[in-house]
């Protein structure tokens, strides 16, 4: 049998308002169509009202004294509600943290190579941590690891104003940083 590893989307959180019947309240203070605020009214006058006009009673603000509720159509207004969630949401932009990967005996080519992808990353925006793992008996040489990432990150600074989100840490037999553009 086949186990998915995929998780599951996330739904979008709709606020629900409460509407016609389900209104709990005796008083309303009650908003019609046109935006006039009407006086304070039992619930069932109300909903009497909304039918009327073939509309919906829609409970606003319930903590309000008396419950605020407006008559409208609740279908249309839901809509517009997620209309402006969708364009909330398109508009926001995660920022990743991107990973580059040096070593003690790094290339000249691999370095530029790695400087490129950093300064594309920077300038999308994404916070970049730059790694440099030490295997066997380079774990004696730590200083000539922190003068590579320094070095590269120095050559970065030049071209992209980056700032040092994290300094140069150590964990295990790996040295990282953290930077982000200015």
């Amino acid at each position: 049998m086949r186990i998915s590893r995929r998780k599951p989307k996330k739904k979008v959180l709709v606020h629900r308002y409460r509407t016609n019947q389900y209104i709990r309240a005796e008083q309303l203070r009650i908003i019609d169509e046109n935006g006039q605020n009407l006086d304070p009214m039992p619930t069932s006058k109300a909903l009497a009202m909304a039918k009327e006009r073939g509309l919906d009673l829609v409970e606003v603000s319930p903590v309000a004294n008396p419950p605020v509720a407006r008559i409208m159509d609740y279908a249309k207004f839901r809509y517009e509600e997620e209309k402006i969630q969708r364009k909330q949401k398109a508009k926001q932009k995660k920022v990743e943290i991107k990973v580059l990967r040096l070593s003690l005996r790094i290339g000249k080519h691999d370095k530029d190579f790695r400087f490129n992808q950093a300064k594309k990353f920077l300038d999308d925006n994404d916070k970049v941590r730059i790694e440099l793992g030490l295997r066997g008996r380079e774990r004696q040489h730590q200083d000539l690891a922190r003068k590579i990432i320094s070095d590269f990150i120095d050559e970065l600074g030049k071209v992209v104003e980056i700032k040092i989100e994290q300094p140069i840490t150590r964990s295990g037999a790996k040295l990282d940083i953290l930077i982000v553009k200015k």
